[in-house]
């Protein structure tokens, strides 16, 4: 009998810890194609939405959408513990004083473009070691992880005067078409749909700067290990049913 009691109580435990979901406050961005809100749009859309709202319905998780933030400023509050979730995040050594990642969901490819018409002249560029040895001039984003052959070319181009950076792919490829410079580098998607909108033919040069895995980055302070296990165990569920795959694959991935 005592025995049974005991069984109960622990069975009621796990009941009330599997009804404590972790509740994760995101800043929206204007990042197509995937997360964005159209004009009138009562939400977000997007393909890193919809990975997100499935991996976090399926671990019991709730998300409150605050207004939308620039980069820097949301990266900022991150560290300080005013957001507990980025989306899309690189896994790097120095984020881990702040923050905790899970498993991959998917994958980003970064690369350098230029106007389609300008595709001859840079076809040789096949490498960021060209990029920097003939010292051309690139446009880049201002914050995240863009790979380590791009962090030891960078600090070169920025002393030659010849890095320019932006806040955000829309401004970015406008200084493309100012002729800020030839050359832009940014994930592929993103470059491709932006210069979509604005009516602008760019071409990929002959190299990927980085092709790596995107997690759920989590704030560490907000946060628990038993909120990034469940998590991990959605997209371990998900993946193995194809959830996420069939996503993917409607955004061309």
């Amino acid at each position: 009998m005592r025995a049974r009691h005991v069984l109960s109580a622990i069975a009621l435990l796990a009941v009330s810890g599997a009804g404590l979901a972790c509740q994760l406050r995101l800043a929206l961005e204007q990042w197509p194609p995937y997360l964005y809100r159209a004009d009138g749009a009562a939400m977000p859309s997007g393909l890193d939405w919809e990975l997100a709202q499935a991996i976090l319905k399926e671990a019991g998780c709730t998300l409150k959408l605050l207004p939308e933030l620039p980069t820097a400023r949301r990266q900022r509050e991150f560290e300080q513990g005013q957001l507990d979730l980025l989306l899309a995040a690189s896994d790097t050594p120095a984020r881990h004083a702040y923050a905790r990642f899970s498993i991959a969901y998917r994958h980003e490819s970064v690369g350098v473009f230029t106007r389609s018409a300008m595709r001859a002249r840079y076809g040789h560029v096949v490498s960021l070691d060209v990029l920097s040895r003939e010292r051309l001039p690139l446009l880049a984003p201002k914050v995240g992880w863009y790979g380590r052959d791009y962090a030891r070319v960078q600090p070169t181009l920025e002393t030659a005067g010849k890095l320019s950076t932006f806040s955000n792919f829309q401004q970015g490829l406008r200084m493309l078409q100012a002729g800020r410079a030839d050359l832009i580098l940014g994930d592929r998607a993103a470059l491709r749909y932006e210069a979509n909108m604005q009516g602008v033919a760019i071409s990929a040069l002959p190299l990927v700067v980085l092709r790596a895995p995107v997690h759920l980055m989590l704030n560490r302070s907000t946060t628990s290990e038993a909120d990034l296990d469940r998590i991990n165990a959605a997209i371990t569920r998900l993946e193995h049913h194809g959830a996420l795959s069939a996503i993917r694959a409607r955004y061309g991935e």
